[in-house]
């Protein structure tokens, strides 16, 4: 039988969230320490105490730190967004790679780059959100032709159809344009190799905002999982949850592909893991997507470091980590079931 939203204890629910959270600590000291020159906790404490001035501080301040931050943000906005994606339609193969929404991204900032010269973050994250944005009503719109509501199917398949697209056109965009081909491949693939403070920095307060907004509406999106007719009854109001999830889907998304590129795995992943943890209460698993999404984004990159000197694209490592765990839970009696 599925679980209901009290089918799990609070007590095994704070367990989990403090073995969460511990383990995210974990992978973040250990993105610190590891690389092509590993580093001691002696040595990483020295640093941030000012007694360390040498190599060591700029692998750390200029590389290792900026890095982490931004794995934990990036990850925190993923997590979040798939969460609040799967919900809203009702879907549980539903995140915004497979939607198209991360790739309407990518297309918007290619474009932004090749007709407009665009070549600061503060740039590619409006056109990242507007892409995004644009990417969702449509994927919506056309999920929904032919038989008035959309349904989880359908919205999938216009997801995937239409990312195509948007892939296809981005990839045509900067093979014919080298200077744009140069800027975009830092997120063709999706990487968190950053060198400075200030893209984690700028994105942070979007992504907390983001998160604010989605745990406003965690209670609305228990109803509106009933069904639009008895969450109506309870006094909710499903189009204006679906209006405040798709601007949350939306900073979110522009935001964690400004920083980072299209990443998409991790968000399909995550809200299953956290479902499995916790219940289906929405009141729980996004909070949890905040801390379990950027521990394995943290934990792939971290991998990526390990297996290549010249460094494996966190992306690839995540599909090579989350495909075998996902299968899995989908396959377990209610894992997937929303």
């Amino acid at each position: 039988m599925p679980k209901t939203i009290a089918s799990v204890s609070k007590n095994t629910r704070l367990t989990w969230l403090f073995i969460s959270l511990l383990l995210l600590s974990i992978i973040m000291l250990a993105s610190l320490c590891v690389g092509a020159k590993p580093l001691s906790i002696g040595i990483l404490w020295n640093v941030f105490t000012g007694q360390e001035h040498g190599l060591a501080k700029t692998i750390i301040f200029e590389g290792r730190l900026p890095r982490t931050i931004n794995g934990l943000f990036v990850g925190m906005a993923l997590g979040t967004s798939g969460a609040l994606i799967q919900a809203i339609t009702r879907n549980p193969l539903a995140d915004p790679g497979i939607l198209g929404v991360n790739l309407g991204a990518s297309l918007a900032i290619a474009i932004a780059i090749v007709f407009l010269g665009a070549t600061q973050l503060t740039e590619f994250f409006g056109y990242a959100a507007l892409g995004a944005f644009l990417a969702s009503i449509l994927v919506y719109f056309v999920g929904s032709i032919g038989g008035g509501k959309s349904d989880p199917l359908k919205l999938t398949l216009a997801g995937v159809a239409i990312g195509a697209v948007f892939g296809g056109i981005s990839s045509g965009l900067t093979l014919f344009n080298p200077s744009a081909f140069d800027q975009m491949r830092f997120w063709a693939v999706g990487s968190l190799d950053i060198r400075s403070l200030s893209v984690p920095l700028f994105i942070a307060p979007i992504v907390l905002f983001g998160c604010v907004l989605a745990v406003a509406i965690t209670p609305a999106l228990n109803a509106f999982g009933l069904g639009d007719s008895l969450a109506s009854a309870l006094g909710s109001k499903p189009a204006r949850t679906q209006l405040i999830g798709l601007i949350t889907i939306t900073l979110l998304c522009g935001a964690a592909t400004a920083a980072a590129g299209p990443i998409g795995f991790v968000s399909l992943m995550m809200p299953h893991i956290a479902r499995w943890m916790v219940g289906p209460d929405q009141r729980w698993i996004v909070p949890f997507c905040f801390i379990l999404t950027p521990t394995l984004l943290l934990l792939a990159d971290i991998i990526g470091r390990i297996l290549i000197a010249g460094e494996l694209r966190v992306s690839i490592v995540t599909a090579f980590i989350g495909a075998p765990i996902l299968i899995y839970l989908v396959r377990r009696k209610g894992a997937s079931g929303l």
